[in-house]
C-alpha cells in the first residue's frame, strides 16, 4: 500500500519526485488520514459529501464557476465502472483538499450520523447526549488541527516565525537570496522561489504564507530585471540618448525604491528579539508595525510601477530611439489612471533627447543624431554634415551665431569641403524620413511629418547650400513662438510645426526668386530651348544651316559657339542679362557614322547649385528633348518657306515649259498643305501648350506658397505637361509615342519632298535653258553650246517621286488626325480639328475608299 501511495503522490505532486523528505511527509500525512475514520468501514452519505464540497466551493468562488467544473467532473466520475467505492474515493480526496481548513472537518460532513436507536444500543447515555462537533474526528475525538499539530511534532517540524520570514522577504524585495527564501539557481527558472527547511530547527512555511511571499517576491524579480538592464546598458557601447534617458529615469525610480526598502528594513530588523522567537504574529505586528501582509499592502503601488518598468525594459531590447518613445506612448492608452500617470511621467523624461533634437531640426536646420534615433535620417555621402555638440541641443536657436554660417558649429568652411554635389540630390536624397522612428503623437497625419521634414530641410538648405546670411531674420521671427518642446505640451507642438514650416518655406521662396533669380532662368529656358525668341532662332538657323548640312564629324564646337554668339548679337537676345547669356552654349551630341549636323546639334543651358535643385539633370534632359523636336520643326518650317519662295520666283521659268505647268500646280498644292500642317502644329505647341503651361507656373510662383518641394513639383508639372502635349503622347499602354513617331515621319517626308522638288526645279530650269538656246539658234544667234533634250523618262521619274512623297505626306497626316481625334487629351483633339478644319482628310479618305 505504501508503494502505491508513494506512486500516487509522485504523480500528483511533481516536486515530491526529487525531494525525498517531502515525499515521506506527504506519505505519512496520507497514511494518517487513511487510518482515521476514512480508512474504517463507516457508512458514507454520498449526497452529503457532494453538498459539502459545493458549499465549500461557493464560499471560495461565489461566482459558481468552480461548482460547475466540479459538477462536470463528478458526472464523469460516476460514468467510470472501474471504481467500486466512489463515495469513499470522493471522501478521501475531499479530506486531503480540506485538511488545512479547521472550520470544515470532513469527519462531521462525510459520515452519516447513526440513527437514534442504533446510538442507544451502541453507546452510553453520556455519549448520546454529546453532539460531535465539526472540528473533531467522531472516532478519536480529535480535531484535524490537533492531528496535524501532532504530526508536525512527531516530525519535529515547526512553522517559521514571521520575523525571520520578514527579514528574508525584505532581502527578496531587493533581489537578494535569504536563509529560508531563495531564488532558484537555475538559469532557465530563475524567477521561481524556493523555500528551504532549517535542518536544526526544522522550520517550515505554511501555504498561506508562501502565497504571500510569492506576491512579495514578484517585486524582487522585477527589480532584478530592471537593475540588470541598467547595468547592461552602463557597460555597453553605442547606447542611444533616448535609451540612456530611460536608464536614468529607471535608476531614479530604483533609488526611491531603495529608500523605501531601507526604511522598512530598519523597522523590521530592529524589532527582531534575541529570545522568544515563538511569539505570535499578532503581537509582532502590534509591536513593530511591520508584517508580511502590511508589506504587501504598502508595496502594492510599487508592484505596479515595477511591472511598468519591466515592460519598458523588455520593449527597449527590441526598439530604440523614436520607436522606443512610440512604444512607451502606446501604454498611455490604458484605462488605469495609475498606468497613464506613470507612463506620462516616464515619457516626460525619456522624450527629452528626442524633443531636443526636434527643436534643433525645426528651428535651426541642424541634425545631431549620432545613434540614429531621430525619424529624419541623413546621408553623409551627399555633402557636408554640420556637427553640433550634444550640449547645444537644449539651448535653442538663440545660441547659433548670427552669421548663420559654419561659425555656429565652431568649424571652418574648408573643413566641410568635399566633392561638388548637385543641389537636387542634396535636397531630395540627403534627408529622408524613417517611419519606424516617428512617434505617433508627433506625426499623427502625413502632412505633419512632411512639414517637419520640409522645415528642417529648408533651414538647412538656406544656411548651408544657399549661404543666406539673412536667415537670422527668419530665426528671430521663429523665436516668438518656438518655446520649449516637451511631451506635456504636445498640443502646442502642432502650432509650432505649422508656424516654423510657414516661415522657413516663405524665406526659401524669397531666396530662390530674389537672390538666385529662378524666374530669369526659367524664362531663358523658354526663350532659347523652346525657341521663344523667334528672331534668335531664325538668325541661328540661317547661320548654322550650311554647316549643319555637313557630316557630323566635320563640325567643330568652336565654330558652333562663334555662330551662336553671332546669332545673339544680331537678335533681341543681346538684351538679356550677362548671367543668362554666359550659361547658353552650343554643342554636339554623340553621333554615329552617317549622321549630319542636323542630327546632333543642340543648345545647352548650364545651371549650378542651388538652382539645379529645381532644374535638375532629369529636367534638363527634358528641355533638350523638347529643343531637338522644336528645332526640327523649325527646320521644316524654314525649308517650306524657302521652297515656296522658289516655286513663286521661278514661275516665269516654268512658263517656258508649258507641259509641266500642271505638275507645278500640284507641287504648289502639296507645299501649301505642308505649310498649313507645320504652321498649325507650331501654333499649337507655342500657344496651346507652352504659353498656357507657363502661365500656370508663373501664377504659382507669384503666390509664394509652399516649400521647395512645391516649387520642384510645380516645375515638374509644367515640364511634364509641355513634354506630353508637344510629343502628343497617348498614355494608353503601348501607345505613348505612336503619334510622335508619325509626326517625325511627316517631318522626314517634307524634307524628302523638298529635295525631290529641288531636283525637279533644276530639271525644269535646264529644260527652259535648252529651249531658249534652241530658239536663239533658229534666229541665228549662238548663245552657247547646244545641249540635247533630256529624256521624258527623267521628268517622269521626278514627278513620280513628287507624287509619291506628296501622297505619303497626306496619308501620314491623315493617320495623325485620326489618332488625335480619339486622343484622351482635349487640346490634342482640338489640334486634329485645326489640321482638318474642313474635313479635308476625311473627304480624301472617303474618296479613295
Amino acid at each position: 500500500m505504501t508503494t502505491s501511495l508513494s506512486s500516487l503522490i509522485c504523480s500528483l505532486v511533481p516536486a515530491a519526485r526529487v525531494n525525498a523528505v517531502l515525499r515521506q511527509d506527504l506519505t505519512a500525512q496520507c497514511q494518517d488520514i487513511l487510518s482515521s475514520h476514512i480508512g474504517q468501514s463507516h457508512e458514507v452519505d454520498f449526497n452529503q459529501v457532494v453538498d459539502a464540497i459545493k458549499r465549500k466551493l461557493l464560499r471560495n468562488a461565489p461566482g459558481g464557476t468552480d461548482v460547475l467544473k466540479f459538477t462536470n467532473l463528478l458526472a464523469r466520475l460516476l460514468k467510470q465502472h472501474i471504481l467500486s467505492r466512489k463515495p469513499e474515493v470522493l471522501s478521501f480526496l475531499t479530506s486531503v483538499a480540506f485538511q488545512e481548513d479547521p472550520s470544515l472537518n470532513p469527519s462531521s460532513l462525510f459520515t452519516r450520523p447513526p440513527s437514534p436507536r442504533r446510538a442507544l444500543k451502541s453507546k452510553p447515555a453520556t455519549q448520546v447526549k454529546q453532539e460531535p462537533t465539526s472540528r473533531q474526528d467522531t472516532s478519536t475525538g480529535r480535531s484535524k488541527a490537533q492531528i496535524l499539530r501532532e504530526h508536525r511534532q512527531s516530525k519535529s517540524l515547526h512553522y517559521a516565525p514571521e520575523e525571520l520570514l520578514l527579514r528574508d522577504s525584505i532581502y527578496i524585495l531587493q533581489g537578494i537570496t535569504g536563509k529560508y527564501i531563495q531564488f532558484s539557481s537555475s538559469d532557465e527558472d530563475d524567477d521561481r522561489i524556493v523555500f528551504l527547511e532549517d535542518q536544526v530547527t526544522r522550520y517550515t512555511v505554511s501555504p498561506s504564507t508562501k502565497a504571500l511571499v510569492h506576491r512579495l517576491a514578484e517585486l524582487g524579480y522585477l527589480y532584478r530585471r530592471v537593475d540588470n538592464f541598467i547595468r547592461e546598458r552602463e557597460t555597453a557601447s553605442g547606447i542611444g540618448m533616448i535609451e540612456q534617458s530611460l536608464c536614468h529615469h529607471l535608476q531614479s525610480q530604483l533609488k526611491e525604491y531603495y529608500r523605501l526598502i531601507a526604511v522598512l528594513e530598519t523597522q523590521a530588523l530592529s524589532s527582531i528579539p534575541q529570545t522568544g522567537l515563538e511569539r505570535s504574529n499578532d503581537n509582532l505586528a502590534s509591536e513593530t508595525g511591520v508584517s508580511l501582509k502590511r508589506l504587501d499592502v504598502w508595496l502594492n503601488d510599487w508592484r505596479l510601477r515595477m511591472r511598468m518598468m519591466s515592460v519598458c525594459v523588455e520593449g527597449a531590447r527590441e526598439a530604440q530611439g523614436g520607436a522606443l518613445v512610440n512604444l512607451i506612448h502606446s501604454y498611455t492608452d490604458n484605462g488605469d489612471p495609475f498606468v497613464r500617470n506613470f507612463t506620462h511621467q516616464l515619457l516626460e523624461e525619456v522624450s527629452c533627447p528626442f524633443f531636443a533634437t526636434l527643436h534643433k531640426w525645426l528651428f535651426s536646420g541642424d541634425l545631431y543624431d549620432p545613434y540614429g534615433e531621430f525619424f529624419v535620417a541623413v546621408d553623409t555621402t551627399l555633402g557636408p554634415t554640420q556637427v553640433a555638440h550634444p550640449s547645444s541641443l537644449s539651448g535653442g536657436i538663440n545660441e547659433i551665431s548670427a552669421d548663420g554660417g559654419f561659425g555656429a558649429q565652431g568649424g571652418d568652411p574648408d573643413d566641410f569641403a568635399g566633392p561638388p554635389q548637385q543641389g537636387g540630390k542634396l535636397w531630395e536624397n540627403k534627408y529622408q524620413l524613417r517611419e519606424a522612428m516617428l512617434p505617433n503623437f508627433v506625426g499623427k497625419s502625413s502632412g505633419t511629418k512632411a512639414r517637419i521634414l520640409s522645415t528642417g530641410k529648408s533651414l538647412n538648405f538656406i544656411r548651408y547650400s544657399c549661404h543666406d546670411s539673412e536667415w537670422v531674420v527668419t530665426r528671430e521671427k521663429m523665436s516668438s513662438f518656438r518655446g520649449t518642446l516637451k511631451y506635456s505640451d504636445v498640443n502646442g507642438l502642432e502650432k509650432s510645426i505649422d508656424s516654423a514650416y510657414r516661415l522657413a518655406s516663405h524665406r526659401l521662396f524669397e531666396v530662390f526668386i530674389e537672390k538666385f533669380k529662378l524666374l530669369d532662368h526659367l524664362s531663358a529656358l523658354k526663350h532659347y530651348l523652346f525657341l521663344g525668341h523667334g528672331d534668335f532662332a531664325d538668325q541661328l538657323m540661317d547661320a548654322l544651316g550650311p554647316s549643319l548640312a555637313k557630316p557630323a564629324n566635320a563640325l567643330y564646337r568652336h565654330n558652333l559657339t562663334a555662330t551662336l554668339e553671332t546669332a545673339i548679337r544680331s537678335s533681341n537676345a543681346q538684351h538679356d542679362t550677362p548671367d543668362v547669356l554666359r550659361r547658353l552654349d552650343a554643342r554636339m551630341l554623340e553621333y554615329s557614322h552617317g549622321e549630319i549636323g542636323w542630327d546632333v546639334f543642340t543648345l545647352e543651358y548650364k545651371v549650378d547649385a542651388p538652382i539645379d535643385t529645381v532644374l535638375d539633370a532629369l529636367a534638363m534632359e527634358g528641355y533638350l528633348k523638347l529643343f531637338r523636336h522644336l528645332w526640327q520643326m523649325k527646320r521644316v518650317e524654314k525649308t517650306l518657306d524657302r521652297s515656296w519662295s522658289r516655286v513663286i520666283s521661278g514661275a516665269r521659268t516654268f512658263i517656258r515649259v508649258p507641259e509641266l505647268e500642271h505638275e507645278w500646280h500640284k507641287i504648289r498644292i502639296s507645299i501649301s498643305e505642308m505649310i498649313h500642317f507645320i504652321r498649325q502644329v507650331e501654333a499649337y505647341c507655342r500657344l496651346e501648350v507652352i504659353e498656357c503651361s507657363w502661365k500656370v507656373l508663373i501664377d504659382f510662383l507669384n503666390k509664394k506658397e509652399g516649400d521647395l518641394d512645391s516649387i520642384i513639383g510645380a516645375h515638374r508639372t509644367y515640364l511634364d505637361r509641355v513634354v506630353k502635349k508637344i510629343f502628343l503622347w497617348n498614355m494608353k499602354l503601348g501607345k505613348e509615342e505612336v503619334v510622335h513617331n508619325m509626326m517625325k515621319d511627316a517631318f522626314a517626308i517634307v524634307l524628302m519632298y523638298r529635295e525631290a522638288m529641288e531636283n525637279f526645279y533644276n530639271h525644269c530650269l535646264s529644260e527652259a535653258a535648252r529651249r531658249d538656246q534652241a530658239a536663239d539658234e533658229q534666229r541665228g544667234v549662238f548663245t552657247g553650246k547646244y545641249e540635247p533634250s533630256a529624256s521624258e523618262d527623267v521628268a517622269q521619274t521626278l514627278t513620280t517621286r513628287l507624287h509619291q512623297y506628296g501622297q505619303n505626306f497626306s496619308d501620314k497626316v491623315q493617320s495623325i488626325v485620326q489618332h488625335l481625334q480619339v486622343h484622351p487629351d482635349l487640346d490634342c483633339r482640338f489640334l486634329a480639328i485645326r489640321l482638318s478644319f474642313s474635313d479635308y482628310y476625311k473627304s480624301r479618305k472617303e474618296a479613295r475608299s
